[in-house]
């Protein structure tokens, strides 16, 4: 049987010594980014930005492809199912890796088959309201929600999206009750609270500091623990008297767990080094936006706790999928 053990040795000493190679050759090509979203929205700026640093460390470009559809499932889904050679990265956003597989079947697993990379966007929601109902502070809102059950109409992007179950955390924490108004996207409802068919409504920080610096609507809070570098005026629900209202975007390189481990610590230690460059968080700091903690030790820690968070308040909510 000394044979079998011989070979299994020389088997053993070839893909190591084979993996060696992949990790010094690689990459040789173009890397691609898919984004599950059209272009335009946070993820797309966050992913060519973070390309940018990431295409200098490894010494190849960083191109972005924008594959939009269901709320950033489809092409998620066609990812994990593709092959996993590390020339394509993924950018996973809190949806898909977080939230949606809490109402809903995927076709993959999470916690097998993500690899954590590093954020690469990250920025809190703000509760907005339109000047004409008066209202300038989350004390006043949560007053008249109070006074008048059920009145209130919030918009959100959508059933099960972030800015839905930011509404949701809301109602908890204020004990209040308001009438939650889908669409599609913060681009289609924000028209709504402008032309006064909405009350209020949950938005990414830098989407909507546009319209709150117009005075075309009012921010009355910042759910994150700190107030956002786009409005750096608007309290955050912290100083607004409730702590744990709090709801953030974000979004990520990943990687398939079927990636070649070389490759894989090679990307890691890429895109620690790509979000250290001045000029990467200057940007990002002119969206308003940050990077978050670098590293995959810090994204694994943030899926794990968004999954545990957003699971429970989706099931004390019972939403289900549209």
């Amino acid at each position: 049987m000394k044979w079998i053990a011989t070979i299994a040795l020389a088997a053993g000493a070839l893909a190591s010594s084979l993996s060696a190679v992949l990790a010094d050759d690689y990459p040789s090509r173009t890397v691609r980014v898919v984004v599950p979203y059209a272009a335009g929205g946070p993820s797309d700026t966050g992913a060519r930005l973070a390309a940018e640093p990431l295409s200098q460390v490894l010494g190849k470009p960083v191109v972005i492809e924008n594959r939009g559809g269901g709320g950033g499932l489809n092409a998620t889904e066609a990812y994990f199912k593709a092959e996993a050679d590390g020339y394509t990265i993924l950018m996973g956003g809190i949806g898909p890796l977080t939230i949606i597989p809490a109402f809903k079947p995927v076709s993959y697993d999470v916690e097998k088959d993500v690899v954590p990379l590093s954020t690469v966007w990250r920025s809190a929601q703000v509760l907005a309201v339109r000047p004409s109902l008066g209202i300038k502070t989350v004390a006043e809102f949560v007053a008249y929600a109070k006074a008048n059950p059920n009145k209130l109409t919030i918009g959100s992007a959508g059933v099960g999206a972030v800015t839905h179950l930011a509404i949701e955390v809301l109602k908890r924490e204020a004990k209040i009750e308001v009438l939650h108004i889908p669409f599609r996207s913060t681009s289609e409802s924000m028209p709504q609270l402008i032309g006064g068919q909405i009350d209020a409504l949950f938005g990414d920080g830098p989407t909507i500091a546009p319209q709150v610096n117009s005075g075309h609507i009012v921010a009355l809070a910042v759910a994150g623990p700190h107030r956002g570098r786009a409005l750096p005026d608007v309290p955050t629900m912290a100083e607004a008297g409730f702590p744990t209202v709090e709801s953030e975007s974000w979004f990520s390189f990943v990687v398939s767990s079927k990636t070649p481990k070389p490759i894989i610590e090679r990307l890691q230690s890429a895109m620690v080094t790509a979000q250290k460059d001045p000029d990467y968080q200057a940007k990002l700091a002119k969206q308003g936006a940050s990077a978050g903690e670098p590293g995959p030790e810090a994204l694994a820690k943030l899926i794990k706790n968004d999954t545990a968070k957003w699971g429970a308040i989706i099931k004390a909510a019972g939403i289900k999928p549209e």
